[in-house]
């Protein structure tokens, strides 16, 4: 499927900023799931500095913000070609080692919430894929989606408690239990197209976990 992708992030500022720097990681790259056809990146109030790859891989770019500004507007326009590879992204990359992506986090650290729902999730004959999927489908029936009920500094274990959260707490909750369970797991942020709407009001969360002999899915 060919998608095209218009994405707008405005900061508006009570009071003028006199100095500012921030990375950007809006620069999506091609892999097995996708082919990146055309992609640009457009800035108002603020300046390009240098451009690097970081520890995972991700296109950085650092921006200095226009001295005493109020306003910083970030456009991004492009034309995705998705690929169905069934979720598998393939071998790991990038700079950090697969043992980082087992460490706890101040959002993703487990509690006795998480640990009863992981160890509750048996493995079975379905080998880790299986497992896994498993293991996705007791956290939704387990937080239900609802908009406003959390937010960016929720812990997974305080919206599994509360029985609801939106799209990056339930990925919180499965990196955590991932992680319990020996799985390296990693929190992914992007575009999802959403049936009969264009406008989507938020970048979207999701969970890539490692399994031997697959790579990322």
């Amino acid at each position: 499927m060919k998608i095209s992708i218009t994405h707008l992030t405005e900061y508006h500022y009570e009071h003028a900023v006199p100095y500012g720097l921030q990375e950007l990681r809006l620069t999506p790259q091609s892999d097995s799931g996708q082919n990146i056809e055309r992609w640009n990146l457009r800035l108002d109030g603020g300046e390009e500095q240098a451009q690097f790859l970081d520890q995972h891989g991700n296109k950085v770019m650092l921006i200095s913000l226009e001295a005493d500004s109020h306003r910083f507007a970030i456009r991004c326009e492009g034309e995705v070609e998705t690929i169905d590879s069934a979720g598998v992204v393939g071998p790991h990359g990038g700079y950090a080692p697969l043992w980082l992506y087992l460490r706890d986090t101040d959002l993703t650290r487990a509690g006795p919430g998480i640990e009863k729902l992981a160890r509750g999730v048996g493995k079975g004959d379905d080998g880790d894929v299986g497992h896994l999927h498993k293991l996705a489908a007791a956290i939704t029936d387990a937080v239900a989606f609802e908009v406003g009920r959390t937010d960016a500094e929720t812990t997974a274990e305080a919206a599994l408690a509360a029985g609801h959260g939106v799209c990056q707490d339930q990925t919180h909750i499965f990196l955590a239990a991932a992680r319990l369970l020996g799985y390296p797991a990693r929190y992914v942020s992007g575009y999802l197209l959403m049936e009969n709407q264009i406008e989507q009001e938020a970048s979207h969360a999701w969970a890539e976990a490692h399994i031997e002999g697959l790579g990322w899915v």
